[in-house]
């Protein structure tokens, strides 16, 4: 870690504050994913990623103890599966932080990052400084298809796929691993494509968490490319095989609204009406899925909330209180 952090100084003191600021806040779904490029040389993103690792010391390391690590998880594609190395486990980082005031065990949270082409970017930085004061242990993976780590995991990206077992590997990892986390109290939580792969995961593993919170998340991919454009769908071709008019059942598959009948974990959902990526008709559509399948959950929708997509997550007052739910939500069942 200790040499992670020196290079990532020598970086910082290469490339400046401000071209790291030009990053810092994880683009909106619909905005990475019109950026999905894999033909770029991503040797920049790596190393804005290692100078991005030391601003988490200066912005939690007072209250936080830091780590990152490599776990593993579902196999990744191979153009040869019979080559050497096929089949073998793929390979993702995770951030761990632990509070420093922490005694004893405490909960984990499952912090799932969005913008499918993202990453665990210091942006979450308050955040993470909210739930260490909450005593929370917290563990966030980048998850196959994140910036910042080259080619390789980038490429790999499995929208609803795979990186749904990458986030729930991560979950796994902590519980076996961490001495200060305890097993029997775990909560997922996350925003966008965050709360859309929180959704997934509670539907798949019920059993797995104990609470979960989904901000704004993306809910029904056929409604979704119904409202989106052309260029977004072509994006979606390429993750999936085919547009969701060519294989609706494959889209409906990855789709949280369809996956409800299985969820039975305590859900809280946050959306707004003016939300400029995921449309407010997306997360009705899931809320009144859950309502008709008789399913534990709360939700809150917000009317115009300024910040459209981000509004919870930014640093007005009505974004503290707006999070001030989601703690006391989440405290009820893993305190």
């Amino acid at each position: 870690m200790r040499t992670l952090v020196a290079s990532a100084i020598s970086l910082l003191l290469l490339f400046g504050i401000s071209a790291l600021a030009q990053t810092a806040a994880p683009p909106a779904s619909a905005k990475a994913l019109a950026a999905h490029d894999t033909s770029t040389d991503r040797s920049f993103e790596q190393a804005l990623k290692k100078t991005d690792d030391v601003l988490w010391y200066f912005k939690v390391g007072d209250v936080a103890a830091i780590d990152k690590v490599e776990i593993t998880s579902k196999p990744q594609r191979n153009k040869n599966p019979t080559g050497q190395g096929a089949g073998n486990p793929m390979i993702i980082p995770a951030y761990v932080f632990t509070p420093k005031s922490l005694r004893g065990k405490a909960p984990l949270v499952v912090f799932v990052h969005g913008g499918v082409h993202g990453d665990f970017a210091s942006s979450y930085a308050h955040i993470v400084r909210e739930l260490m004061s909450e005593g929370y242990v917290v563990v966030a993976p980048e998850y196959r298809g994140s910036t910042g780590y080259g080619e390789d995991l980038y490429s790999q990206i499995d929208y609803g796929g795979a990186e749904v077992d990458d986030v729930k590997a991560a979950r796994d990892w902590a519980v076996e691993n961490l001495s200060q986390v305890d097993g029997n109290r775990i909560g997922i939580i996350g925003w966008s494509h965050g709360g859309y792969q929180t959704l997934l995961n509670i539907a798949t593993w019920p059993d797995a968490y104990q609470v979960a919170y989904a901000g704004v998340p993306v809910s029904d991919l056929v409604q979704r490319m119904g409202y989106k454009s052309q260029g977004y769908r072509d994006t979606f071709k390429e993750f999936i095989g085919k547009e969701a008019v060519d294989d609706p059942a494959e889209y409906r598959k990855r789709s949280p609204v369809n996956r409800v009948s299985s969820m039975k974990t305590p859900l809280l959902v946050h959306t707004n009406t003016n939300d400029e990526d995921v449309n407010v008709m997306e997360v009705e559509h899931l809320i009144e899925a859950l309502k008709a399948a008789g399913k534990k959950f709360e939700y809150k929708i917000y009317q115009n909330a300024p910040g459209g997509h981000r509004f919870n997550r930014i640093d007005s007052k009505l974004a503290k209180e707006s999070r001030r739910e989601i703690w006391d939500f989440l405290a009820r069942y893993l305190k």
